[in-house]
């Protein structure tokens, strides 16, 4: 099985500034949080209309696991995709020669996925499936896999992943997992932090770190999947610290020991720096670590806030956000250092800036003013 690829979650609570100190006093026993309102104000129409028929079962018993859910629910989540429902099929073909294809334009699909199950063994089984263009009557892709009952999960988000990549060109991210933090408050009033990792779906759920009353935040990936980084108090400092995690071991360690707090983490595309938020000496400024040596760089040197770095995908540059300005907007630094750039000029304020895979645009939150809100922008 090819190793699992690994993508990270990381929730943000946003007023006039994100500043780590308010966002521990929003955590704060006796304060109440706000409700969350989304509206969703743009969007694609319609997906591509794609039937995946339920994968044929060769074996004894019931199938180990329903591939054809699994498939159909990444497709559907990624909001590219408009699955066909089962009901409306004219026929259940498993593979290539058992495909009518004007069973399925007539229902209005424009690609099939099929496939089948086949017990090879004591917890062994093969998977094979084919995607098929139904307007051209040709096979886009066919792979088979073999994989034991508990690896046959990731087997179906690869399968998503494929498909995905297939029918729009863009890497799939099914086969990933993510990070993210529950809080619990118990009976004593105590609170209960849980830093957890899973399957990109939610399953496969496992707990990587368990405190109480000390906040864990901002969990982040390395590029490789070997270590989560997040912000911790868990070492007894007044201040918060960025702390690395090995998930195969368990074993882990602060980034750096310096007065103040550090927060934010940001992998580099390489995996061999960190980019964080340091805050000392009443100043709040963008750093850069080397993970191996714990060489800490100074990137950015601003009596205003630089926070919430995020690097290129060529790692040259990091975009932060800052108030040097009088409200809170994204600028670009190289990774070397220097003259800090500012991206963002229209809105009352923009933070929270992310690079997509290739490049050349940024995802962010903005405020445009006149009782807008916060949103999210490309």
């Amino acid at each position: 099985m090819p190793s699992k690829k690994v993508t990270s979650i990381k929730g943000f609570q946003y007023a006039a500034m994100l500043i780590f100190a308010v966002a521990i006093a929003l955590i704060q026993p006796g304060t109440a949080a706000g409700a969350l309102t989304i509206e969703i104000t743009q969007g694609e129409k319609s997906g591509i209309p794609i039937a995946a028929v339920p994968f044929r079962w060769h074996g004894t018993g019931n199938p180990p696991e329903n591939l054809r859910g699994i498939v159909a629910a990444d497709l559907h989540r990624s909001g590219r995709f408009e699955l066909l429902p089962p009901a409306d099929f004219l026929s259940r073909p498993s593979e290539v020669s058992e495909v009518r294809y004007k069973d399925w334009r007539l229902i209005k699909a424009e690609a099939l996925v099929v496939g089948r199950i086949t017990e090879k063994g004591p917890d062994r089984f093969e998977v094979s499936f084919q995607l098929l263009d139904v307007y051209r009557e040709r096979v886009k892709v066919a792979l088979r896999y073999t994989a034991s009952a508990d690896q046959l999960r990731q087997v179906a988000h690869q399968i998503s992943d494929r498909i995905f990549y297939e029918m729009t060109g863009i890497k799939g991210a099914f086969d990933t997992r993510i990070a993210y933090v529950t809080m619990n408050i118990t009976e004593e009033n105590d609170r209960v932090y849980q830093l957890m990792i899973a399957d990109s779906d939610g399953h496969n759920s496992q707990q990587i770190l368990k405190t109480t009353n000390l906040p864990v935040l901002s969990p982040a990936w390395s590029p490789n999947g070997q270590w989560l980084a997040y912000v911790s108090f868990s070492d007894n400092r007044s201040g918060a610290n960025v702390w690395l995690q090995d998930i195969s071991t368990g074993s882990r360690r602060p980034v750096a020991r310096f007065d103040g707090s550090a927060s934010a983490p940001a992998w580099s595309p390489d995996g061999k720096s960190l980019a964080l938020t340091v805050s000392a000496k009443g100043n709040t400024d963008i750093y850069v670590l080397g993970v191996s040596s714990g060489e800490m760089r100074r990137l950015t040197k601003h009596p205003a806030i630089d926070t919430e770095p995020a690097w290129s995908p060529d790692g040259r540059y990091l975009v932060f956000t800052s108030d040097r300005n009088g409200r809170p907007h994204i600028y670009r630094v190289s990774r070397n250092g220097g003259k800090a750039e500012r991206l963002t000029r229209e809105g009352k304020e923009n933070a929270g800036a992310s690079y997509d895979p290739i490049g050349n645009r940024l995802v962010l939150v903005t405020n445009r003013g006149q009782g807008a809100g916060y949103q999210i922008g490309v």
